[in-house]
């Protein structure tokens, strides 16, 4: 939050949407789709997912044959021992796991990679031999002008009168809303996550047509919604999801699909094939006000965001940086995107940063160090306060604050008493400015900031507010420094380093750099102790810009 002097205007740091992202980026995220997905198995593994038990309740009928479906293939195998199964994933990584699992069984399962929108299927599945298909939170992934290919693709495969059973997110759900204000919308419902894996949000009608113009009989669609509130915080979190089954028929088929059906019609093993979906399980109800609840795969995004279960106002993260166990408490992610500040979440910039820091002490050591827009966390003013003479962590909202004075108090065993102090601070704001310089009245040798740099119109008080409060001297031969983190959002590094160059801060290095030899040698290359952790940041796309 920031003000200008003289006036009480404050900046939202979640702006207005105005557009869309670029055309580079949309095709980019296409493009890479396959390894945003790989990236995500590799961070999770098998951590992420849930057992879908929920599946013979929600969709009993479909399988009193013993059919299985989508990520509940080990679970349905123990209830339905008779069952096989194909199941096929996006991404390598994924199908993997898969293998691994202790209830694999080549007999039971085939497991294979696929694009479902691109290879077609009857390369490892017979034509016109599948009962039923399960699409759970997956279609959601393919890009909307794919999606008719998708279904085609699947329905290939499809006994007439197979079935697909289908759930996704719906229109209205919390984490478009989220999406929305932070501005990664790709098109119409699209939208692209901070990880990279997109995702779409359905209406009933676009779910209609979609396999309605593709030979599919809709049987039924139902949207559920489940509002969950913590009245003590004031928070809302409204879920919505959308379901439905869909019928195949014979209008359409190939000769050769024609007759492998009729040899299917004696079959009395019913077979499945199966997506695993990128999602999680978690506790709901439906729209109705009933005592009833019924288990759900619903993800807000990629990340561990719902724990099982209706979920708690506050998470509580134990983090090991620097050989040191760090314990803190944050909102839940479920519950930020309902806030009007960013400031109660664990941001990733942070997460990844402070480690970094913990491994340079030299870039603290002796020096007195302010950190802009903490957040309730505080992690990287944390990490600082190890070596340096002075850190202040600062924010501009009162309730985060107060947080943070928690979870400062919380894991003050790794530093000297008064060594990190808290204080509120607006950027631009003349009299919270005062207040802070009259904490180090000589100047901050250090200026840290991780994710405040994705709204331009912070960007100017940023910089006015750091300006004021940075030391004119020099420690040796090392001028003071402002360090940021942050992904590139809406607001291009080009329009930062100009706004810096106002306040009088040169672009001393960043990373990654535009030139690999540079990126190798770099100051902040150096800071890096191994290939794995240069590695972790390449992928996770997030920037380190250096200011002198």
């Amino acid at each position: 939050m920031a003000s200008s002097e003289g006036e009480n205007k404050k900046i939202q740091i979640y702006s207005t949407p105005t557009d869309v992202i670029s055309t580079f980026w949309k095709e980019k995220y296409e493009k890479d789709a396959k390894k945003y997905w790989d990236i995500f198995y590799k961070r999770h593994e098998n951590r992420f997912f849930k057992d879908r038990h929920y599946l013979d309740k929600e969709w009993g009928p479909y399988f009193f044959v013993g059919c299985g479906a989508g990520n509940t293939v080990f679970p349905l195998l123990s209830s339905f021992p008779d069952l096989f199964v194909y199941a096929c994933d996006f991404s390598p990584r994924a199908i993997d796991l898969v293998k691994a699992h202790k209830d694999y069984k080549e007999e039971q399962v085939h497991a294979f990679v696929c694009d479902v929108t691109a290879d077609e299927l009857t390369v490892e599945i017979p034509p016109a031999s599948v009962d039923i298909v399960t699409m759970i939170f997956v279609l959601s992934a393919v890009l909307p002008e794919k999606m008719s290919q998708a279904v085609q693709n699947i329905r290939r495969v499809l006994k007439p009168n197979g079935h697909v059973l289908f759930r996704d997110y719906a229109i209205g759900d919390l984490a478009q809303e989220r999406l929305t204000s932070k501005e990664q919308k790709i098109s119409e419902n699209f939208y692209v996550r901070g990880d990279g894996t997109r995702v779409f949000y359905f209406s009933e009608e676009a779910l209609a047509s979609l396999f309605t113009s593709n030979g599919f009989v809709s049987e039924k669609i139902e949207v559920h919604c489940k509002r969950i509130e913590n009245r003590s915080r004031e928070l809302v979190m409204d879920r919505r999801w959308i379901q439905g089954a869909f019928c195949s028929s014979n209008v359409g088929l190939s000769p050769l699909q024609s007759d492998v059906q009729k040899e299917k019609e004696e079959d009395s093993k019913y077979k499945s094939i199966t997506w695993d979906a990128h999602d999680q399980t978690g506790v709901h109800s439906s729209l109705e006000e009933t005592d009833d609840v019924v288990e759900v795969d619903l993800s807000e995004t990629i990340g561990m965001e719902m724990l099982g279960g209706v979920p708690s106002a506050n998470e509580v993260f134990d983090i090991l940086i620097g050989g040191q166990a760090y314990n803190l408490k944050c909102l839940s992610k479920e519950y930020q995107h309902t806030c009007k500040s960013t400031g109660f979440m664990l941001w990733e910039s942070a997460r990844m940063l402070s480690p970094l820091l913990a491994t340079n002490p030299d870039i603290f050591s002796g020096k007195n160090v302010l950190e802009l827009g903490c957040g309730s966390a505080g992690i990287c003013s944390m990490v600082a306060a190890k070596s340096s003479k002075l850190v202040v962590a600062t924010d501009g909202d009162l309730a985060v604050m107060d947080l943070l004075t928690e979870n400062i108090k919380a894991n003050s065993q790794h530093w000297s008493p008064s060594k990190l102090l808290c204080e509120r601070l607006e950027w631009g704001n003349k009299a919270h400015i005062d207040a802070a310089r009259s904490l180090c009245p000589q100047g901050f040798d250090v200026i840290i900031g991780t994710d405040v740099v994705y709204v331009e119109d912070a960007i100017i008080p940023l910089f006015e507010t750091a300006k004021a409060l940075v030391s004119t001297g020099e420690i040796g031969m090392l001028r003071p420094a402002v360090i940021l983190c942050h992904v590139i959002r809406r607001v291009h590094e080009g329009y930062i380093i100009s706004a810096a160059s106002q306040y009088g801060f040169h672009l001393e290095d960043k990373w990654p750099s535009d030139n690999d030899e540079c990126m190798k040698n770099s100051l902040i290359a150096s800071w890096f102790p191994d290939d794995s952790c240069r590695d972790l940041f390449l992928q996770s796309a997030l920037r380190i810009m250096y200011f002198n």
